[in-house]
């Protein structure tokens, strides 16, 4: 673990208002302690079953952020804890995670996936498809157990920055869009989640708030 990356880093997100979320999949829980004892609680797995494992064995404070793609039949293991879904790429997914949270009568937090990269790998509603799943979610009663706290965007993965920004830029202007039609709903859609290792200082540039780092703080994965 980078104790001076994460100095540095730490340092750059809060001067932006920004919270780091260290990604911590597929290292071991030592890792983890050692960012948690200098105070760290935000940690992002990608991997239903490693998080719940993890979730077991490291203390209960911690804020854990799925941010991988998130199988609808899976959501039910990490609904009692999960601090927040990133990845929430369908109404369907909606739809159960509103489900899972009345089931266990806790109100589930997350983000609208969009797709804003080039790569047609890539999870997500396009920029329409967002706006009409955020039309159906603000509806009265329409979720009562599931929160779309803001928008999460992965850009293209490109030596491109010019192409890099605009994708950021084109998920901020959605962000500021739905703020306006939705202006009642300023404080619950207030997170907008952009920039991982390679990124994330154009993506602090083009208003994200939330920004996900692994390897730079935790080295390469195996």
């Amino acid at each position: 673990m980078d104790i001076v990356a994460y100095t540095k880093i730490k340092a750059e997100l809060d001067a932006a208002g920004a919270t780091l979320v260290a990604v911590s999949k597929t290292k071991p829980v030592e890792d983890i302690l050692a960012l948690y004892e200098l105070g760290h609680r935000d940690f992002g797995e990608n991997y239903v079953q490693e998080l719940v494992s993890k979730q077991a064995q490291l203390p209960s404070d911690i804020r854990w952020h799925f941010i991988g793609h998130l199988q609808g039949n899976k959501a039910k293991m990490i609904a009692p804890f999960v601090h927040l879904i990133h990845g929430i790429d369908s109404i369907k997914l909606m739809d159960t995670l509103d489900k899972e949270g009345r089931k266990i009568g806790r109100v589930i937090h997350g983000l609208l996936q969009v797709h804003i990269a080039k790569e047609e790998t890539k999870f997500g509603f396009d920029l329409n498809e967002a706006r009409q799943a955020l039309s159906i979610h603000f509806l009265e009663g329409s979720h009562e157990h599931l929160k779309i706290r803001g928008l999460m965007g992965m850009a293209s993965f490109t030596d491109d920055k010019e192409q890099v920004k605009q994708e950021f830029q084109s998920l901020k202007g959605l962000f500021d869009e739905i703020h306006h039609i939705h202006p009642h709903k300023k404080d619950q859609f207030n997170t907008l989640s952009m920039g991982m290792s390679g990124d994330y200082p154009i993506a602090l540039e083009c208003g994200s708030n939330l920004v996900r780092v692994g390897s730079l703080l935790f080295g390469s994965r195996a």
